[in-house]
């Protein structure tokens, strides 16, 4: 496959600063937020040319690229939350789907109703997915099935109609485009896009070593993922070339982030780094002109979360942030020296649905620190319905069926068999085995750590107010999924009834 040419638009976009100073700083700049759906950093900025992304790559270059950004839960609208509100899924109340009743409480503060106070105009092109809708007001929302969707992706349409958002504008604007790529079903095609699709044939793919099961099947299946990821790049490309065109590019934070990882075994709905580990860059002409930014490609270490995103934006905006929000501003690791940071990351899975499926219930918290990264529990014993997801029920084609699994290496079997049994604790070296095959909890060498990422998980759910710090609590939500889980075998989704949780979770904090 042949790389593909910058839009000539787009390269003006990424040459059009001068060397000799930079613009001065407006204290109201425009942010064109892109958010993608169901997948990691598979561009070639983040060391993976599986596929062309030249559109990313050259955001990255003029940009800032984030090595270890995570969100705060691994399925859309807890993510998605966490990035408009700035608090944790267990803070705001969203901790699984909106396509199953699941709610933010407590009206948070969120993205659009912050900004507009501050003069802005919001849009929102693409899948909102949080609830309820209308806490987050949008002054434009526009999601047309035919041309963003998971059965239709148009990305020249989707570049156009944030064009025109942006020509009728005319006060500062905060514009969120999500694009529906690379959700499932992973289409190897749509529109046109890409022109030459990759199959399991070209000889190029490998399969992630986080997974750890490759067969021709899954292979096929990986293939029209990064087909996916190739359509992404060029309506990433069409949006940044609409909005040079637009004249305001000089004048406009884009940040482009994903909501969670792939839909493989071992990502999407987990725990683990395939599911949390997001790409993150930011592009901020008033900070990262030629005059004023590092020499060279930059890229930060830091452990950033989601979480952080809307103090970024508010600080963008020079808007003032909530006092509660868990997350800092990322503006300060554009350039000049680096302040201090945090030293621990938090992420957590709480819950989800899948119909007729098994019920996702199997709440866990994480931490993670510059090399250690320890999963709890919170309900070990039973199965983990994920791995049940993915292996023995098979909701979805991307996870190994049993005899691909009996097939894979031993060390692949070893960590299948610990994610399907989910001991109350697990440890892993992410600086010697960064695809966490090996759960290292149990060695008396390794105590300390994993007394030391135990008290520093349990201060951070005492500072949110983690409600599941209650076990009568979790056994509550644990009863209430298991009635809805009996009313969707009976009656379809349509027998949801509205959820109780918001009154006995939350109505002491």
């Amino acid at each position: 496959m042949s790389l593909r040419p910058l839009p000539i638009a787009l390269a003006i976009f990424l040459a059009c600063f001068p060397a000799a100073a930079a613009e001065p700083a407006s204290s109201r700049p425009n942010i064109l937020l892109i958010i993608s759906e169901d997948n990691g950093p598979q561009f070639g900025c983040y060391g993976d040319t599986t596929v062309p992304t030249p559109a990313v790559d050259a955001l990255a270059a003029r940009g800032v690229r984030f090595a270890n950004a995570y969100v705060a839960q691994a399925v859309c609208s807890p993510s998605r939350a966490a990035i408009y509100t700035g608090l944790y899924p267990h803070q705001n109340g969203q901790i699984g789907l909106a396509t199953h009743k699941f709610t933010t409480v407590g009206d948070p503060p969120n993205l659009p109703r912050l900004l507009q106070r501050a003069g802005y105009r919001t849009g929102l092109i693409g899948k909102l997915h949080v609830l309820p809708e209308d806490a987050f007001p949008f002054d434009l929302r526009w999601a047309d099935a035919e041309v963003v969707s998971f059965a239709h992706r148009d990305v020249k349409r989707t570049a156009q109609v944030a064009r025109q958002f942006m020509d009728d504008a005319r006060e500062p604007f905060c514009l969120t485009v999500c694009f529906a790529d690379a959700h499932l079903p992973f289409l190897p095609q749509s529109y046109g896009v890409p022109a030459e699709p990759l199959t399991a044939a070209s000889g190029r793919l490998k399969m992630w070593p986080d997974v750890g099961v490759s067969t021709p099947r899954l292979l096929g299946h990986l293939a029209d993922y990064y087909n996916c990821i190739s359509r992404l790049d060029v309506g990433i490309g069409y949006l940044l070339d609409e909005l040079e065109k637009s004249g305001r590019a000089k004048d406009t934070v884009v940040i482009y982030v994903a909501d969670h990882g792939p839909q493989f075994a071992r990502g999407k709905i987990t725990s683990y780094e395939l599911a949390l580990r997001v790409p993150l860059i930011i592009y901020d002409p008033r900070r990262l002109a030629p005059a004023v930014r590092p020499a060279g490609p930059a890229v930060r270490d830091e452990l950033i979360s989601t979480v952080d995103l809307l103090p970024t934006i508010l600080n963008a905006a020079n808007v003032a942030a909530p006092s509660n929000l868990p997350g800092r501003s990322l503006l300060p690791l554009l350039n000049g020296p680096s302040p201090s940071w945090r030293r621990y990351l938090f992420t957590e899975w709480n819950t989800s649905h899948t119909g007729s499926g098994p019920l996702l219930f199997f709440p866990q918290r994480t931490i993670r620190d510059e090399r250690y990264k320890l999963i709890l529990n919170l309900t070990s014993g039973p199965p983990n319905p994920a791995e049940e997801y993915y292996t023995t029920a098979r909701r979805v084609e991307t996870g190994p069926t049993q005899a691909e699994l009996d097939a894979a290496p031993e060390a692949v079997r070893a960590a299948y068999a610990t994610w399907r049994t989910s001991p109350p604790v697990e440890l892993y070296d992410l600086q010697n085995d960064p695809h966490e095959l090996v759960n290292l909890a149990d060695r008396s060498d390794l105590a300390p750590v994993r007394e030391r990422l135990l008290a520093e998980l349990q201060n951070w759910r005492e500072q949110t107010n983690d409600p599941l710090l209650d076990p009568a609590k979790i056994k509550l939500l644990a009863d209430e999924h298991h009635e809805q889980h009996q009313r969707v075998l009976e009656g379809g989704r349509k027998a949801y009834h509205p959820w109780r949780y918001p009154e006995y979770l939350y109505q002491s904090n």
